[in-house]
């Protein structure tokens, strides 16, 4: 099982680094994790592991809750290989054709999120499904 976050632009602020690894670190009791920056967005596509469902973060996708979430992670590396790869774009959002290559568009919310924020919040959601997942006591779903 392997989560890749394929995002464009290097996250700078360092409380924001500090906190997106902790949740990266905490995931890998449950998966191996990877995140891969890219500079461009027309290079995002092209590092997505060939063998990987892939899950485009787009402002008009698909909105889940944590528990919904959850169930579709687990659904998605039982597929193929067991890869997921998450792709989230910069200021001008996702390339088109990530959107008509992927498997699933999921939106983290109706508001328009800073793409810093998103990849934090979309670690931590990643985190709270494999809490969800093992009947942990973080997640707090009923």
């Amino acid at each position: 099982m392997k989560i890749v976050l394929v995002v464009q632009g290097k996250l700078k602020d360092k409380g924001l680094r500090a906190l997106v690894d902790d949740y990266l670190g905490r995931m890998k009791r449950y998966a191996r994790c990877e995140e891969i920056e890219v500079k461009e967005a027309s290079q995002l596509l092209a590092a997505v592991p060939s063998d990987a469902t892939l899950v485009a973060l787009e402002v008009d996708g698909e909105e889940l809750s944590s528990t919904a979430l959850a169930q579709r992670v687990e659904r998605w590396l039982g597929r193929g290989k067991g890869v997921v790869a998450f792709a989230i774009g910069g200021a001008e959002g996702l390339p088109k054709e990530i959107g008509e290559r992927a498997d699933f568009r999921f939106s983290l919310s109706r508001l328009t999120l800073p793409h810093r924020l998103a990849r934090l919040i979309l670690a931590e959601q990643l985190y709270r499904a494999f809490s969800i997942l093992r009947g942990e006591p973080y997640a707090r779903e009923d």
